[in-house]
């Protein structure tokens, strides 16, 4: 058994979130395509039809902005063929739309967005996440692969390592030359590092790229990395965004924590800079 690892970030621009992540989602490849299929569904029960297409795509700044959640919270909660009734019409004949209609369609991103973390927790999906200081001075030698990703791929070589499975890479594709860096960062790490090639037992150290919006795993983990990037909190903080704390909650109850050390599958990372 291998186990599929989809690779997001949020908050890069430093302008969609109050922290800088890098997050992961884990599924086990037999469980992959029940739970696209499931994800599919979710799609027709929420706005009867597949969301994306037209430019459109799953995503947490799209699905969980401000203006959703206010919008949301206009009307009570709508019954369920109303709301998939409404987001329908708005998605279909956008210029046509009613407010009521708009209200629906936040509804039902809302919704969508709960009972998808759920799903995740349903079929036992694992999330990583490495949460970065905003403040951290970003590395210029490129060719050391930066620290976020290597805690990211130590946390899930600790999890493959725990369940005795190995795992395989997939980013959401990026521009030619910033994949064609990473994979260089990514060879020298697993091939000319100590605990990089230990990782490389269980992690395939050649990752795919894929669309963001034709792949469900990397629209998942990126509306995670968004709940990540707002909703974290050091102790006694307490989130930017309390509109989606709920949500967040769920999302948290993806972490792993390995119980022999004990690790936890994300992690607070004060500076960036790697070390030789």
């Amino acid at each position: 058994m291998s186990h599929f690892l989809f690779i997001d970030e949020s908050g890069h621009d430093r302008g969609h979130g109050a922290y800088e992540v890098l997050c992961g989602l884990a599924i086990e490849d037999s469980r992959l395509w029940d739970w696209v299929q499931d994800l599919h569904a979710l799609e027709e029960k929420y706005f009867g039809m597949r969301y994306r297409g037209n430019e459109r795509e799953i995503k947490g700044k799209k699905f969980l902005k401000r203006k959703v959640t206010r919008l949301a919270g206009q009307l009570p909660t709508m019954a369920p063929h109303i709301m998939k009734e409404g987001a329908h019409k708005c998605l279909t004949q956008p210029c046509q739309s009613t407010q009521k209609e708009l209200v629906a369609l936040a509804q039902a991103k809302l919704l969508f967005t709960r009972e998808m973390l759920e799903l995740c927790l349903d079929y036992n999906c694992q999330a990583f996440a490495s949460v970065i200081n905003p403040n951290s001075t970003t590395p210029t030698d490129r060719d050391f692969l930066r620290k976020d990703y290597a805690y990211l791929f130590e946390r899930f070589f600790y999890y493959l390592e725990d369940i005795d499975e190995n795992g395989i890479v997939v980013f959401d594709e990026l521009e030619k030359t910033k994949s064609h860096l990473l994979l260089s960062q990514m060879s020298n790490y697993f091939i000319k590092t100590r605990k990089g090639q230990e990782r490389s037992s269980r992690i395939i150290p050649e990752p795919f790229f894929v669309h963001s919006d034709l792949t469900c795993g990397i629209q998942a983990v990126d509306i995670i990395a968004y709940l990540v990037s707002w909703c974290w909190k050091e102790t006694g903080q307490t989130s930017l965004r309390p509109d989606l704390d709920s949500l967040a909650t769920l999302a948290f109850k993806l972490r792993y924590m390995r119980e022999t050390d004990p690790v936890w599958s994300f992690t607070y990372i004060d500076d960036l800079m790697p070390s030789r």
